[in-house]
């Protein structure tokens, strides 16, 4: 199974990271979604893909959203421009 970090903007320019196995069916529950979808993104909708990046296991995976996740927001924003 392939493991897929990601980081979508939301309506209000924030960005959110997140993990899942299903990159296209995470985005679909993000914008509609009142139950599978994250609590953060249900209140700035739409969200929009604008990092993802695949990894083989769960716990790479996981260590590379907890990474994204402690970055400053100029960081995420040269990682993204890297993709």
């Amino acid at each position: 199974m392939r493991y897929c970090v990601y980081i979508v903007q939301c309506k209000d320019d924030t960005l959110y990271t997140g993990i899942t196995t299903d990159i296209q069916r995470r985005i679909k529950e993000h914008n509609s979604s009142d139950v599978l979808g994250a609590k953060y993104t249900k209140y700035r909708r739409p969200v929009v893909l604008v990092y993802e990046k695949e990894f083989s296991s769960r716990s790479t995976a996981s260590s590379e959203e907890a990474r994204i996740k402690k970055l400053s927001r100029s960081e995420k924003e040269a990682l993204i421009k890297k993709r």
